[in-house]
C-alpha cells in the first residue's frame, strides 16, 4: 500500500496550540494536512520549525504545548512559517541561577557597615 506523504508532516503538541511542528522538511507549494483541510505552503520549512495552524493576528499569543511562548509581530497566515522574523518571545526572567548580583552584594555590604 502506498504511503500517504502528507501523513505525519506536521505535529500538534497540544489541542489548544495555534502552531504545528514540522516532522520533516517541507518544500514551497507542497500540500499538507492542517486539521481537516489541505493547505499549500508557500515557504520552505525545516524539520522542527513551526507552522501556523490558524491565522494569527498581530500581537496575538502563540501557543506551543498549550503554553504561550511568544506573540506575533505581524499577521501570520495559516500555513506560514512561524519563527523569529514574525514572532517575539514573551520570556521575562524571574531569577538568576547565580543568585545575587554584584550590585546587590555591594548594597548589602554597605547596609551592614
Amino acid at each position: 500500500m502506498p504511503e500517504n506523504k502528507s501523513k505525519n508532516q506536521l505535529l500538534l503538541l497540544h489541542k489548544n496550540d495555534n502552531i504545528l511542528i514540522c516532522c520533516r522538511n517541507i518544500r514551497p507549494q507542497q500540500q499538507v494536512q492542517i486539521d481537516s483541510e489541505k493547505v499549500s505552503l508557500t515557504q520552505h520549512i525545516e524539520i522542527g520549525h513551526k507552522v501556523a495552524r490558524v491565522d494569527i493576528k498581530k500581537n496575538q499569543k502563540i501557543y506551543k504545548y498549550g503554553v504561550a511562548i511568544g506573540s506575533a509581530l505581524e499577521h501570520i497566515n495559516r500555513g506560514e512559517h512561524v519563527h523569529l522574523h514574525n514572532m517575539k518571545s514573551d520570556y521575562i526572567p524571574s531569577h538568576t541561577r547565580a543568585g545575587l548580583t554584584s550590585e546587590s552584594n555591594n548594597s548589602k555590604g554597605a547596609a551592614n557597615e
